[in-house]
This record gives C-alpha cells, sequence and structure tokens, in this order.
C-alpha cells in the first residue's frame, strides 16, 4: 500500500537554525503514527512543514502521490490536511458551535458540515452542553474536545494531533485519547505529536522518536513500548506514572 503521507530527507527549521535534519517517515491510509521526543525534539516542526506554517529548507513531502511543498496552506486543507494545534488555539470570543463552523470552511468540508457537526458531538456530550457558550470561558479540557472537533469539522483524509494531553489531568487525558480511538476506527489516518508516550503508545500502530531534530529510532508501538531506550528515555523507573488509555 503506497503511503498517504511520504516525508523525505527533510530539513527544515527557522530565520536559518536548522531544527530539522535529514528526517523521512511514511503514513498510510488508516494508521495512527505517532511522533515522540523531548520538548525541542522537532515534533511541532514536523507538524508545521507538512501543514505548510514553516518552509522546508529541502527534502520531500508527498501527500497522496501530490507534492506538498508546492501547496500553500489553503490548498493542503482542500486536499485533506486538518491540524489540531498545540495550545488549543479556539476563538475564545467565539462560541463553541461557531468555532467548530469555522472548521468547515473548505469546499470539502461545506457539504458535510452537518453529519461531521453530529460526529463531533458524539465524540465529545460536552461540547453539546457548551454550544452556545463563548470558547473561552471553558476549561482546558473542554477547549482541546473543541480543538479536536473543529480539526474533524474540515473532514480530514489525514488528522494531524500536536500535543492534545497538554495540561490536561488525567481522567480528561482519558477522554481525549478514548475519541482519538474512535476517530482511527472511523477510517481517518492519524499523525500524533505527544509528550505522554504511554498514552500515545496505546493509541498508536507504529511510532518515530525524534532527538535533536533527527529520527533516532521507528518501530511497531508494542516494540517501542518494550525498547530499552525508549523505556529509559521516557519511561524511567516509574512505569505507572503515565497515563495508559484503557480501551473502551
Amino acid at each position: 500500500m503506497k503511503p498517504l503521507l511520504e516525508i523525505k530527507r527533510l530539513r527544515a527549521g527557522y530565520a536559518g537554525a536548522v531544527a530539522l535534519e535529514d528526517i523521512s517517515l511514511e503514513v498510510h491510509p488508516g494508521e495512527v503514527v505517532c511522533l515522540l521526543g523531548a520538548n525541542g525534539a522537532g515534533k511541532t516542526t514536523t507538524m508545521s512543514v507538512v501543514t505548510g506554517l514553516c518552509p522546508a529548507m529541502s527534502g520531500e513531502i508527498s501527500f497522496d502521490g501530490r507534492d506538498l511543498l508546492k501547496m500553500p496552506s489553503h490548498e493542503r486543507v482542500e486536499a485533506g490536511l486538518s491540524l489540531s494545534p498545540e495550545g488549543r488555539k479556539v476563538f475564545p470570543n467565539l462560541t463553541v458551535r461557531e468555532n467548530l463552523i469555522l472548521g468547515s470552511y473548505s469546499k470539502r468540508a461545506r457539504g458535510r458540515r452537518a453529519a461531521k457537526l453530529e460526529e463531533v458531538f458524539s465524540l465529545f456530550p460536552r461540547l453539546v452542553e457548551r454550544a452556545n457558550q463563548a470558547a473561552g470561558l471553558m476549561s482546558g479540557g473542554e477547549q482541546q474536545m473543541l480543538a479536536i472537533g473543529r480539526s474533524m469539522m474540515a473532514n480530514p483524509r489525514l488528522l494531524l494531533l500536536d500535543e492534545p494531553s497538554l495540561g490536561l489531568a488525567p481522567a480528561i487525558v482519558q477522554t481525549v485519547f478514548r475519541a482519538i480511538l474512535q476517530i482511527a476506527r472511523s477510517d481517518t489516518t492519524i499523525l500524533l505529536v505527544e509528550q505522554n508516550t504511554r498514552a500515545a503508545l496505546s493509541v498508536a500502530d507504529r511510532g518515530y522518536v525524534l532527538s535533536g531534530g533527527r529520527i533516532v529510532y521507528t518501530d511497531t508501538a508494542k516494540g517501542l513500548r518494550e525498547s530499552a531506550l525508549v523505556q529509559e528515555a521516557f519511561f524511567g523507573s516509574d512505569k505507572t506514572s503515565k497515563t495508559e488509555v484503557v480501551d473502551a
């Protein structure tokens, strides 16, 4: 099967400083692939290059066989890419419903707006209760649900999730990652950036470990969980400190 997203020898950075060096990875249709690494490893920069928010210095990125680097960001959305960004970035003065509707502005999404809205409300019933409330008045966990829901409104073929558990209580992390499992089961392909390694590997099929802007290890989720390198770098001696998602 041909990859939906393929990155080859990517080099990228900001203001002349290199943040990514020789990155190559693949995401196949129907997969959940996670990017693991400490702060500054290059995870968010990878997402930014894929979405067009950060330019590539060299390398190739293809999406369903199309040269992604030749497409402006809005065309990438029309092609089926959608990002739930780090830090949520909801529109605080707009209602929950208005935030969600804004996620469906693209041509590919408008025709499915009602169906996707129903799907999002099914994934996150809390958003139904808050539909007419200003997003800025919601808790961090509710705003994260809204950010993921807004990205789903774009009717994506590839959903990019950047740090969905950041700053959330363990119980809310469980809710968010159970929703991610449901999204994956609906045949949406997912590329996940996440510092909560245990949670990420409980929903992922495969993963890549980034360090210093380079991929240093890749394996199946099972292989990564059992890897001495991953155990040492991310789990340490405490096997229970991180949230692991219980499959509902």
